[in-house]
């Protein structure tokens, strides 16, 4: 007999005697059948229990009841997969990171926009638009403050090849640079004579040029100032554009349709895409190898008289002369009956495309939406707010920040952003 045998777990100790016994009923025999008796019972018990028991509970996501809290006083997800990154298409498990969840960054704007991250730097800026200012969060200690105010109405911002930051301005209806000097250069403010409507994002090209859109969202009190009175987002002219502005400001009527433009270096302004192909155009990005340019188009804007947008992405092709051709339907982000209304919009190194998802009050489709190059849907990720941007950052531009609403969010990938942004 063995020293384990001759004590066991509940036996005697330090090579003490057992108990005499009946040497036809050994000790291990008498606990394999009480192991099986109350296996028995367990199991009768469990089956009793089980047809009243509720339904498994999973990790808390966006959409359980009470949602998942994101914040740093939030339970942490221990779970090796995010509840809210959702593979749709078994490839998205090569570009979403295990082991990481959504983090919600910040909270307490009131719309936030253009997040952008300087490599230089290693902070993201993005603004908020309603407020009248941009934002900073520092990667190094995630402290968020003020980052410029007034912003004038800014919405998309990005940086250049040489890093210097890009935005699109409501107010002033231009698009302006922020040089390394610390000085700043307007790029555009109209095109053939005509003042631009609202630009609302922009992508820096690595021939030194830029391309932006500009629809007419900016003409609203909320997100800017409506047009002069008679103009198209204040054809009564009960509104007054003047009031909480600057002495001097000059308000000014709608003059152009909603199109997207590009910045030569020589500083010449070309319109590439036009409102009969793309109306109300939204968020541009290129893909990797800058031979194909996504716009989205959105709903309209204020005193819109145009077409219209649905919602939906388009893709050209871009030659050599800077004309983008062979304009289609990428897609039209539609997901299980849910419009997932595009907005902001990157692509990742692989050419995979990464897009906003404004579904409204359709709970767990707002967030991010994920596609290959031929338009099929890889992946999602659910935020439990409206998400309006997107950009790639941090030092390995392989982490995901979305501007959603009223808070920023940020989450690891496993590729990497292409371009600056």
């Amino acid at each position: 007999m063995t020293r384990q045998e001759r004590s066991g777990p509940n036996g005697a100790q330090n090579g003490q005697k057992e108990e005499r016994r009946d040497p036809n009923v050994s000790r291990r025999t008498l606990v394999q059948g009480l192991a099986v008796g109350a296996a028995a019972a367990a199991a009768g018990v469990s089956s009793a229990l089980a047809q009243n028991a509720p339904a498994p509970v999973g990790p808390p996501t966006t959409i359980t009841s009470p949602p998942r809290d994101f914040s740093p006083r939030g339970a942490p997800t221990t779970y090796f997969w995010d509840p809210d990154i959702i593979a749709v298409d078994p490839s998205f498990n090569d570009l979403a990171q295990p082991n990481t969840s959504i983090k919600r960054l910040f909270t307490g704007v009131l719309w936030a926009e253009g997040p952008a991250w300087s490599s230089q730097g290693r902070y993201l800026l993005w603004s908020d638009i309603p407020n009248n200012r941009q934002m900073r969060w520092s990667e190094d200690d995630g402290h968020v403050s003020v980052f410029r105010m007034p912003s004038n109405y800014s919405n998309g911002n990005s940086f250049d090849f040489q890093g210097r930051q890009l935005s699109c301005e409501h107010l002033t209806r231009r698009v302006t640079r922020y040089e390394n000097d610390g000085t700043a250069t307007v790029l555009a403010d109209n095109y053939q004579g005509k003042r631009l409507n609202s630009p609302n994002d922009i992508v820096a090209h690595p021939d030194g040029s830029y391309w932006f859109t500009d629809p007419p969202y900016g003409g609203q009190l909320y997100e800017g100032e409506p047009d002069a009175a008679g103009g198209a987002s204040n054809a009564a002219g009960k509104l007054n554009p003047r009031i909480g502005q600057p002495a001097g400001f000059a308000p000014a009527k709608r003059e152009l349709p909603t199109n997207c433009y590009r910045i030569d270096p020589s500083g010449r302004v070309d319109l590439v895409v036009s409102e009969d192909q793309v109306p109300d155009p939204n968020g541009i990005c290129f893909s990797p190898d800058y031979k194909k340019l996504y716009v989205v188009s959105t709903g309209k804007g204020p005193g819109d008289t145009g077409p219209g947008g649905k919602g939906d992405v388009f893709v050209f092709d871009v030659g050599a002369d800077n004309k983008p051709v062979n304009g289609k339907r990428f897609s039209d982000f539609t997901i299980d009956g849910v419009k997932c209304g595009p907005d902001g919009i990157r692509c990742d190194v692989n050419g995979n495309v990464w897009c906003s998802s404004n579904a409204g009050r359709a709970v767990g489709y707002n967030g991010v939406t994920v596609w290959s190059p031929e338009g099929k849907l890889l992946g999602r990720i659910r935020l439990p707010e409206v998400c309006g941007n997107i950009t790639f950052g941090g030092p390995k531009r392989n982490r995901l920040f979305m501007a959603a609403s009223q808070s920023l969010y940020a989450v690891y990938t496993a590729t990497q952003g292409a371009g600056p942004a």
